[in-house]
Formats: structure tokens, sequence, C-alpha cells
């Protein structure tokens, strides 16, 4: 069997091919229109990056590599009587654009778990970081500081052909993905369970399930849940935070520990991965308040009471999409089959019903219905990983999968350093005037 480094060097060849030759016939063609309002707007809308892995389609939801979420969870391999995918088979086909057999998938899991050693130098770093430090702070700086491994740098000092970054790339990638569950339990049990040692990665089980282990969750269910989680939370396109920072960090050929590192702090953001959590404490509030069985006006009330103090209902709208997320409908299909009584997930669905005609009411939504934050940290909270500071680190190991992969393909392909021309208020008004 062909490993994925071997798929890789054929692959890369031919892309390289495909992009030279369409830029030869179409490298003037122009594809948008920039607005003051887009170059005001945080480059909303701005079609400005070129992300192979998925894309956000606004009325389908993402597509990775051209697969719907469904049809992923019907074609990825699963583990042996497991119901959910494989994130290491949405890995292989983020990365090679095709549906990985199971035993490709099955070699992935065990190159993870022999790659999954971390220095011991990173583990007392951790040791030593105050409990209360946030444990995006901790991931950041644990992933910071592992860049001493990396393959790509030590070849760069030494002079290495361009033509094979992406080798290098490939090797720190697939070192750092293999890493990243040990680093984020080892955060987990430090700053919440206070143990100072860890279970062994086992070659016998997939990275979701080792994940579970080292956190110290052996509900088969929860287990379960990784893997979903693991999967539709793995990329977003190249446009989000976490994603354009690693591509940006990584086009001045920082090597993948310092970019991945950069996109982690990104990540750590409100409006980005910390939203799973901004859900669970307005929900908490909601409960607190009016609590969960309760008549639907008095829902209402608290939705429009909210609204009408300036603030939004968080878990619902996207910058992007103009449908339901299907990240948000594939979590609530698990719910419904495994915690259908659960109170907060009842009150999400209740939620599901209410929120988006009032939103539309209002008028100022563009996209009244609910993402994938509306829903992931419920589930958390049912099987007992309560600790909301941690839920983005799990969104981080995850997002390593998308993101990682792009980057071998940025260094493949040979995307240059990123330096988008900016322009003074001053300057940009002289400019629309003139023109």
């Amino acid at each position: 069997m062909k490993d994925l480094k071997m798929i890789l060097a054929e692959l890369i060849p031919k892309e390289q091919s495909k992009i030279k030759a369409f830029r030869e016939l179409h490298g003037k063609d122009v594809i948008g229109q920039i607005t003051v309002d887009m170059v005001y707007g945080g480059m909303r809308g701005i079609k400005g990056l070129v992300t192979e892995t998925s894309v956000v389609d606004p009325d389908e939801g993402i597509r990775f590599r051209g697969y719907s979420i469904p049809e992923c969870q019907k074609l990825l391999p699963r583990a042996t009587g497991g119901e959910e995918p494989l994130p290491e088979g949405l890995f292989w086909l983020l990365v090679t654009g095709n549906i990985p057999t199971k035993e490709q998938v099955n070699w992935l899991s065990k190159e993870w778990a022999r790659r999954s050693d971390v220095p011991e130098y990173v583990m007392k770093m951790i040791d030593n970081i105050p409990k209360d430090v946030h444990p995006m702070s901790q991931f950041s700086a644990a992933v910071t500081i592992m860049n001493r491994e990396s393959k790509f740098g030590n070849a760069y000092s030494k002079g290495v052909n361009k033509e094979k970054y992406w080798e290098y790339i490939y090797e720190d990638s697939m070192d750092l993905i293999a890493k990243l569950p040990v680093i984020a339990a080892k955060i987990y049990q430090h700053s919440y369970r206070h143990k100072t040692k860890l279970c062994k990665v086992s070659p016998d089980l997939d990275w979701a399930h080792n994940f579970s282990e080292l956190l110290d969750f052996r509900n088969p269910e929860f287990t379960e849940l990784m893997r979903l989680y693991l999967t539709i939370h793995s990329d977003h396109e190249g446009g989000n935070v976490s994603a354009h920072t690693c591509h940006l960090v990584g086009s001045a050929l920082s090597d993948p520990y310092l970019s991945f590192a950069a996109a982690i702090n990104g990540l750590a953001g409100p409006l980005h991965g910390l939203a799973n959590q901004e859900v669970l404490i307005w929900l908490t509030r909601l409960q607190n308040e009016v609590g969960t069985n309760v008549p639907t006006e008095k829902l209402k009330k608290f939705i429009w009471d909210t609204l009408k103090a300036g603030k939004v209902v968080p878990g619902y709208g996207h910058a992007v999409l103009r449908k339901t997320d299907p990240r948000y409908t594939c979590q609530r299909e698990f719910a419904l089959k495994h915690l259908p009584n659960d109170p907060l997930f009842q009150l999400v669905s209740k939620l599901y019903e209410i929120v988006p005609n009032i939103l539309l009411e209002q008028g100022k939504a563009k996209n009244p219905w609910p993402n994938v934050d509306a829903h992931s940290g419920v589930l958390l909270q049912y099987y007992g990983l309560k600790e909301m500071n941690f839920y983005t680190v799990i969104f981080g190991v995850s997002r390593a999968l998308g993101i990682l992969a792009s980057l071998i393909w940025d260094r493949a392909l040979g995307f240059p350093l990123e330096r988008p021309k900016s322009m003074s208020t001053d300057c940009l008004m002289a400019f629309v005037t003139k023109k």
C-alpha cells in the first residue's frame, strides 16, 4: 500500500501543472469587485484566497473536497462497531481529494500513534504553568515551544531546495497532529483533574478514541461524539480567522508549529472558536432566569429582551451560510439518537423553532439559522466534560486537520508571501474621487 506521502508526491506535480496552465490562460481575468464597504468591513466577501480543502456554499453549507457532511458520514470509513466517520479519513480526503480505504485510514491511525510522543520539556512546561492560565494560552505556548522539533526549520537552515519544502511541512504537520491530543489532554488534566501522568497512546485505537482515553472519558458514546466533533470542526474554507492566520504566517515560511500556534491565538477569540462557550453561558443564564420547561411566550420575551439590549443571540447567524449549518444538523441528529430527553438539548431544540422567526421579524440578520456553536457545547456538557474554557482547545485539535492539510499544499504549490496593499482613509477617499 502507498502511504500518504507517496500519494502526495504523485498528486503535487499534476496539480502544479494544472494551476500553471490555468494561470497562463486566465491569469488576467477579473473575478470580483472590491467596494469601500468591503475594505472597511473586514474584507468580508472579497475573493482573495485559494484554499483547496473545503468551500462553504451559502445554501449548501460546507463541502470537504466537494463532499457534503452527510456524504462524508456515509462514505468515510468508521471504527469497527462505530457509526461516525473517523477524522483520519477526513484528513486523508482533505489532503488527497479522495475518499480513503479502511486500510489507508488504519495506516494513518497507527502512524499518528507512532508519532505521538511529546518532548518531556513541553510536558514539564505545562506542569509549571499556573493552573488558572486559560487552556488556550497553555495550548499556544506548548505548540510554540515545540517548534524546536521542526524538521522544516532544520532543513531550511541547511538550505533545502524550495521544491522539497512541502515534504518537510508534511512531516511537521503529521508530527503535530499526532501530538495535539496528548498536549490537549495534558492541559486538561493539569488544569482540572490535577493528574501528572497520562495513559499511553495505543496503536490499536483511532485518533479520537485515544484522545478520549487521554482525557479519561471512556464512555463509547463520548468516543463516537469525539469522532464526529473532530471531523466536522476540521475545516471551513480559508477565510476564517484561524485558517487565514495559519496561511498568512506560513507564507513567511514560519514552520507549522509557529503557524498553527498563531492560528490557535485567533481561534481563542469570542468571535471565532470561543463562540460555543458564549452559547453555553447564554443558555445557562436563560435557564437560571426562566427555566427549561417553560412556555414559548416566556422564551420569546427573553430572546427579544436580549436583542433589545443590543446583544446577539449566540449560536445564530454565519458570515457565509444562508441556511441551517449542516454541522448543527448532524449534531442535532446525534443528540436525538443518544440524549433526546436531556433538558438542555430540549431547550436548544425549542430555541431552534423560535429564534429564526424572531430574527427574521427583527429584520437585521442575513442568516437567522443556527450555526455549529449552537449545539456542540450542549453535547460535551451531557457527557460530563463541563469545563467550558477547554472547549476551544478541542476545537483547535480538530481544526489542525484542515489548516495543516492546506499548509502542506501552500508550500507544494509555492504560494508566495502574503502581502495585501493597505490604504489610509485619505488615500482611499482620493482614489475613489479620482475614479
